[in-house]
């Protein structure tokens, strides 16, 4: 059974070490640090790659609350400009940020998996029996082969928030200089395309997470 940093009690004394490590920028120290904790990279790729799907289920709610606040800047006439304006502007810095954070997720578990994969490599060279050997070589190539899968969904889902996020800017940026009625009535235009655009995102996320799901399922149950 895997082991969950999470859970571990000894999770509050390893961050503080980690976040001395992380100010260093070096992941081979961070990765033998958390090693001699007793940590190994396959636990931390379990533990990031929870931390992704975590990141792109709580992007999804960003992303269907902002659309439901444009929508809303539309169906208010009677309010000021200016705060239809916030609203908008709000709505896209939090897909900003959201989306972000799904991209610092996505590029954590890509440096430890490469990590990982490059050290199961090379300790294949250190066996005698052979058996193991192909053994052991077979599982790296099951694992490498679903963890292909497991990115290249993680990347379509961020690849489909950048289209999202110009429209909210796009918007956001013509609100700021054109405080008017026409303005607004733009917006409502674009309501439609906006609609389809998350709602394409949101699919992606979540095959992305089911995708993250039974990579987890499968990776804990080969050890």
């Amino acid at each position: 059974m895997a082991f969950s940093l999470r859970h571990s009690p000894l999770l509050k004394p390893v961050l503080a070490l980690v976040v001395v490590i992380l100010l260093a920028g070096c992941s081979t120290l961070y990765y033998n640090t958390m090693e001699k904790l007793g940590f190994e990279k396959r636990d931390i790729l379990v533990d990031r790659v929870e931390d992704a799907r975590d990141s792109q289920n709580g992007a999804q709610e960003t992303f269907r609350s902002s659309l439901e606040r444009f929508q809303s800047v539309v169906d208010t006439p009677e309010t000021p400009l200016q705060d239809k304006y916030e609203e908008v502007r709000d709505a896209y810095e939090d897909s900003e940020a959201a989306a972000e954070d799904v991209r610092e997720r996505i590029d954590e578990v890509e440096d430890v998996a490469e990590a990982l994969f490059e050290e199961w490599e090379e300790e294949l060279d250190l066996y005698e029996n052979q058996s193991l050997r192909q053994s052991s070589q077979r599982k790296l190539r099951d694992t490498q082969h679903h963890y292909e899968q497991l990115i290249s969904r993680m990347h379509e889902a961020e690849s489909r928030m950048e289209p999202v996020l110009r429209a909210f800017q796009d918007q956001m940026l013509f609100l700021k200089h054109n405080l008017n009625a026409q303005a607004i009535a733009s917006l409502e235009s674009e309501l439609g395309r906006l609609r389809q655009d998350v709602d394409t995102l949101i699919r992606q996320m979540e095959d992305s997470i089911a995708e993250s799901d039974a990579f987890i399922q499968r990776f804990q149950a080969s050890e």
